[in-house]
């Protein structure tokens, strides 16, 4: 299908969730879509992240870290548009070696608390460039609503996942707003996730869904209420994220892809994801 996010094609089908822009692009809006995004987060790039502060920690700690088994080494670990790494901080004293692959040349770190990264440019039709059965925790955070083609991004996640690894996927659910118009504080092509795609990519034979948890319910507007009460961003702090993922869990059942009314956005805007390939 020759389309953009811009182009004129009627996006119903994209805005009501029922299929997701990009999934279907050719190798050249493929192209077009990577040139686009490959530095639109380092311009976009959050303070505290540039002063080595990585708010997520609690975030990641709760839905995802807390479901591996406790104390687990693991020999070779794989991030998705990891940028600097410090999501895998909490882990680094497990890790034995760790590859991250980047688009963004300016969003590197040569060492995480003893653990240093290797970087790999990602190949722009979503493959990645290792044997099947490599890596025995791939971690993919906020990374997937960037790429186009999500669906064979995700096999080629689970191809490279060794029998009785995991993966970890954290990703927003819903559209953040209507990508053809610019929008403030995002990049030109990202857009959430339908979590129907999800549930049907880990819906396969090979893997059990260990857990799933919604997250973030009306989190900006809680920050912009209470923020001012807090030394650091709500989401930083552990006793926040069990409050959401109770308020998560009580409105799942108002998630709708496109936001049209106030009353949509009362529910969770991103999903955690704990995949483990079976032996």
């Amino acid at each position: 299908m020759a389309t953009n996010n811009n182009g004129g094609e009627a996006m119903e089908k994209y805005l009501e969730g029922t299929a997701l822009i990009g999934d279907d692009y050719s190798l050249s809006e493929i192209t077009n879509w990577y040139n686009d995004e490959k530095e639109g987060y380092a311009g976009l790039v959050d303070l505290d992240l540039e002063n080595g502060i990585y708010p997520y920690h609690a975030m990641n700690r709760v839905h995802c870290f807390s479901y591996l088994p406790k104390d687990q080494q693991f020999d070779n670990a794989l991030g998705l548009g990891s940028a600097f790494g410090q999501e895998f901080l909490p882990l680094s004293n497990r890790i034995t070696k760790l590859t991250i692959l980047e688009p963004s040349a300016n969003l590197r770190s040569d060492d995480l608390n003893g653990l240093k990264p290797a970087y790999l440019t990602p190949n722009i039709s979503g493959k990645i460039d290792f044997p099947a059965h490599t890596f025995d925790l791939i971690t993919s955070f906020g990374v997937l609503h960037h790429i186009p083609n999500v669906s064979f991004v995700v096999q080629e996640l689970l191809r490279v996942l060794a029998p009785g690894g995991y993966l970890l996927v954290r990703e927003p659910i819903v559209s953040m707003g209507d990508w053809r118009q610019p929008r403030h504080g995002l990049t030109q092509r990202e857009r959430g996730i339908p979590v129907h795609l999800f549930d049907r990519l880990f819906n396969r034979p090979e893997v059990e869904v260990v857990n799933k948890n919604y997250l973030t319910c009306m989190s900006s507007f809680i920050q912009a209420k209470l923020g001012f009460l807090f030394p650091r961003k709500l989401i930083s702090y552990q006793a926040y994220i069990y409050v959401d993922k109770w308020l998560a869990a009580l409105l799942r059942w108002n998630i709708r892809y496109h936001h049209s009314k106030f009353q949509h956005k009362l529910a969770p805007q991103n999903v955690a994801y704990v995949i483990r390939k079976l032996p």
